[in-house]
């Protein structure tokens, strides 16, 4: 079991630094971005488990030829009250970093979705009383500030908001296409894509590949939501409404405004060719086998 250690963990440092900073460079996920967000879901749980399992291994490697059974046999020997001889401090450490690390990421993904949800049901409970309905679309609220914005609050009670100067901007086919964007965000649940991205960044900051992903995950989740957008409005309606749209956000929201604005215009008004259908399923075939391989090496026999 130590080779399926040193394995995994070569996995998972690959996943976390090399693989995720070139992926967060490449320029084809912007013709697949489905596709890019589905692989970038890959990598962080698939590190995630290499890295977990390569301690898990370690660990018990003393203790059989395959993590099941080597667990068998930890277990039956600490339910006789005898612990083996063959589980030295090395060992016991390994399994006690591996525990240390998976309780650190869930811990911080429970604090940052809980904090998350607390900062948007205040957020929409001041909505509730502070702006008003849009009448040419359903649960659209118009709140009074000069500023253009228009972002969402996803959750069980979403909210569409537009400001006071997003009205006084732009007619309102341009309002209706900024609102295709955001209810993209609300039907998708990019929330919940771009959440443990965030929970990762927050657990290792000083790991650059975790903040390049969280980085690139936000600019794909509007790739998509535009092109998502792009098909039910004009696109030259689409991109002008964005360009207007330039105040910012609450942080608990999901907003249209980004630092890469003008990129995105330009991807609404020229896009990129899609990617060819044999690469895009290839895509989703390395998304599955960067989970699948790393949870088959920890449950083979």
């Amino acid at each position: 079991m130590q080779l399926t250690a040193l394995g995994l963990g070569l996995l998972g440092v690959l996943l976390a630094e090399p693989v995720s900073r070139a992926l967060a460079r490449a320029s084809w996920p912007g013709r697949d971005p489905v596709g890019a967000l589905l692989l970038w879901q890959a990598v962080g749980l698939g590190g995630g488990i290499s890295l977990f399992g390569a301690g898990l291994a370690y660990g018990l490697s003393p203790m059989g030829h395959s993590l099941p059974s080597a667990a068998a046999a930890l277990s039956a020997s600490v339910s006789a009250g005898q612990w083996p001889d063959r589980m030295d401090p090395l060992h016991v450490g390994a399994l006690l970093i591996a525990v240390g690390v998976l309780l650190r990421l869930l811990s911080v993904l429970v604090i940052t979705t809980v904090r998350t949800l607390r900062a948007r049901r205040r957020h929409r409970d001041l909505l509730d009383v502070l702006a008003t309905p849009w009448p040419y679309a359903s649960g659209t609220r118009v709140l009074d500030h000069p500023v253009p914005v228009a972002y969402c609050l996803p959750g069980r009670s979403s909210r569409l908001v537009v400001s006071a100067g997003v009205l006084d901007a732009l007619d309102t086919a341009g309002v209706v296409a900024v609102l295709a964007h955001e209810r993209a965000h609300l039907r998708e649940r990019h929330d919940l894509v771009v959440l443990p991205f965030v929970a990762w960044g927050a657990t290792a900051p000083f790991v650059r590949g975790m903040v390049h992903a969280q980085l690139a995950v936000a600019r794909l989740i509007e790739m998509r939501a535009d092109d998502v957008a792009r098909r039910l409005c004009d696109p030259t309606e689409l991109a002008t409404a964005l360009k207007a749209v330039g105040g910012s956000a609450p942080a608990a929201a999901l907003s249209s405004f980004t630092d890469a604005l003008e990129a995105r215009i330009d991807r609404i008004t020229s896009p990129p060719a899609p990617l060819p259908v044999l690469v895009r399923w290839l895509v989703r075939l390395v998304a599955v086998a960067l989970v699948a391989v790393p949870v088959w090496l920890l449950v083979a026999p």
